[in-house]
């Protein structure tokens, strides 16, 4: 399925829908070394004059290794038709097995970055690493957060890409 590039500032989303209901898969890597993971939490905005996205990855998730040695990586959204396929790239680890090869996705790469695309994503963007810093248990202000989202205290490392392009589905 051919990809159309098309300017993210035309976009009209629902974040809130698109990431925590309908989920997203974050890749990094280039040819022959890559891996994804299924995120809904993330955020889509503005900061530092720059379209950005914002991902948090677990320390233990194989995909942080790509991320940390890349400096791009893609967010990719899908139509509900993929959810079972989300749901395993979410569940298995690219670390033990191909996962990627158990679904109907099929990847290519983004010709100016390298960064892995998926022909079947309705919108992928193709962002370049600003910043990155750990989540500090000492900075909430709200203890909950702590006990509900993080009972193994392994907090989540954001990462602030700058949209570099964005690709939709022709």
């Amino acid at each position: 399925m051919p990809l159309t590039k098309i300017d993210p500032l035309s976009l009209t989303m629902r974040p809130f829908q698109d990431l925590d209901q309908g989920w997203a898969l974050l890749s990094a890597g280039q040819k022959g070394s890559f891996n994804m993971m299924t995120v809904s939490w993330g955020g889509l905005g503005t900061l530092w004059y720059k379209p950005v996205t914002t991902v948090y990855v677990r320390p233990q998730r194989y995909t942080r290794e790509f991320i940390e040695r890349e400096s791009c990586y893609t967010l990719s959204f899908f139509d509900h038709a993929y959810r079972q396929d989300l749901a395993l790239l979410g569940r298995k680890s690219g670390r033990e097995e191909d996962k990627l090869s158990q679904t109907k996705l099929s990847v290519q790469f983004d010709s100016e970055t390298g960064a892995p695309i998926y022909a079947q994503a309705s919108l992928t963007f193709v962002c370049r690493k600003l910043y990155a810093d750990d989540i500090d248990p000492d900075h909430f202000l709200d203890p909950a957060v702590i006990e509900r989202s993080y009972p193994n205290r392994d907090f989540h490392r954001m990462y602030i890409g700058e949209i570099l392009s964005a690709y939709r589905k022709a």
